[in-house]
């Protein structure tokens, strides 16, 4: 992944402008499609499609002070996928039975890694639900752990301590 010139020079114009914003989806729609590709796949396509109304939507609020435009696109993301999940798993009147929670096993049945995916999802599983998603957000998407902390909404100084100290005690 590498950084755009036009991400860290004038971020709001990419953003904010009609015309301009053309060039972020063509930068950035790959990166964001990989990230609903690993973890709800079978909905990925309309996922971005969603994502892009509403970046577009939100655009004038985006805050250059509170992130790259990278950052925030991964936020917006963040927010398209939950309410995705929040449909998917509403429970209905016609399916009997409870709903997950957490949508991790198709996550899980995207892993390449055949041989350590058991070792990988138990260590995973016990991290609560937003250490997963910082850690899964700097290792798939390569977002900075600041950037992560910021899609996540924790400090910048918390994520760098989940990163560096907070699961070395899960691995043997």
């Amino acid at each position: 992944m590498t950084k755009h010139p036009d991400d860290q020079k004038r971020p709001t114009r990419g953003v904010r402008d009609p015309v301009a914003f053309t060039s972020l989806v063509e930068r950035h729609s790959a990166d964001l499609h990989g990230y609903f590709a690993r973890r709800a796949p079978q909905a990925a396509d309309d996922l971005l499609a969603e994502l892009w109304l509403r970046a577009y939507a939100a655009r004038r609020g985006f805050d250059p002070a509170r992130g790259s435009v990278r950052a925030w696109l991964f936020g917006v993301a963040g927010n398209v996928l939950s309410a995705h999940w929040r449909r998917v798993m509403a429970p209905r009147a016609d399916l009997p039975g409870p709903t997950r929670d957490d949508p991790w096993e198709a996550v899980d049945d995207r892993l390449v890694a055949t041989a350590i995916a058991p070792r990988l999802r138990s260590l995973l599983a016990e991290l609560p639900p937003e250490e997963r998603e910082l850690l899964l957000l700097v290792a798939w998407e390569e977002l900075t752990p600041s950037e992560a902390a910021a899609v996540v909404g924790i400090p910048a100084t918390t994520a760098r301590t989940y990163l560096e100290l907070g699961w070395t005690s899960h691995i043997d």
